[in-house]
């Protein structure tokens, strides 16, 4: 990490990583449920110092603040508000966008979205997609929702090498890393994981909603990563997703389950490719659907409202 900065959104301060700040082009490559931006290292190392990588901290992880309205700061709809308001504070009109598990569908819902679609050039979704295994995400929010304390540091590695195994990490380095930067002591000298044991409320306060409907209005440029044995992202939903989106990029790695690491050149180089050629301005999705005024109307006094009645 070659910056930190602190952008204060509402009653929320949002801890945002930075490598390559000059860089002539930029990624903003968000983190899955339970991690934060730091897990891009890697990836701003094998991108190359082209990339200037933006990689926030969803409050509620890393060093962004904890919320103190878990059922309504920790929820998709709360994440597009910030995400927005982080992409005006570094002043991107529109930008590239790659996203592990909740980050990726995080850009889904951005890149769909009539208000903010055209904010969004090219979209990378790693391990995750419009349909999502059940079994899989039970599994998630057994194992968030509570929380795990540990007597000692190398009871939490124990732990997390065996619970993050399937994002195909290799190496001691590579594996002390991750422990160092997942680990929280807590008053009593014990230890537990970086995040707020809170965020798995998000699985009871959020509101379900069809993303099928929001994958099939998306317009950018859009890649998918998929663990060979994902847990979370089923293989017969990739031929379903490139039915929607006829040019869809597809990559699976092998011997990796949920989520890859995005951390060595057989991952990354791919993800080069689909970025290298320049970035394509968005058309808004009103213009892609020609949506009417009346519908225009609507859909602004609807999120005027739920503004009010945040």
């Amino acid at each position: 990490m070659d910056a930190l900065e602190f952008v204060r959104v509402r009653e929320l301060e949002v801890a945002v990583r930075i490598w390559n700040p000059t860089a002539p082009r930029t990624l903003i490559a968000w983190h899955g449920f339970a991690r934060h931006g730091g897990d891009f290292s890697a990836l701003a190392r094998e991108l190359g110092s082209e990339w200037r990588i933006i990689a926030p901290d969803t409050p509620g992880r890393g060093l962004s603040s904890w919320s103190l309205f878990p059922a309504h700061d920790y929820l998709y709809s709360h994440y597009v508000t910030i995400a927005i308001a982080l992409l005006d504070h570094f002043e991107l009109e529109y930008v590239d966008w790659l996203g592990t598990s909740m980050g990726g569908l995080l850009g889904m819902l951005i890149a769909a979205d009539p208000q903010h679609s055209a904010r969004i050039s090219r979209l990378i979704l790693n391990d995750v997609g419009p349909e999502l295994n059940t079994q899989g995400l039970i599994g998630l929010s057994s194992y968030f929702g509570v929380t795990h304390r540990f007597s000692t540091f190398s009871e939490l590695q124990q732990e997390l090498n065996l619970h993050y195994a399937s994002f195909g990490i290799t190496g001691e380095f590579a594996k002390r890393e991750l422990a160092l930067n997942s680990a929280r002591r807590l008053p009593d000298g014990s230890w537990t994981y970086h995040f707020d044991p809170r965020i798995g409320e998000q699985f009871v306060h959020d509101t379900p909603r069809d993303m099928w409907a929001d994958w099939t209005n998306i317009r950018c440029p859009l890649m998918v990563i998929r663990g060979e044995e994902s847990t979370l992202l089923d293989p017969e939903t990739l031929p379903r997703m490139a039915e929607a989106q006829p040019k869809l990029v597809t990559l699976t790695v092998p011997n990796c389950g949920h989520a890859p690491m995005l951390d060595i050149p057989a991952q990354v180089d791919p993800i080069h490719q689909f970025l290298t050629p320049p970035a394509p301005r968005p058309a808004p999705v009103y213009k892609t659907q020609q949506a009417t005024r009346w519908q225009r109307a609507i859909h602004w006094l609807a999120q005027q409202w739920r503004r009010w009645w945040k």
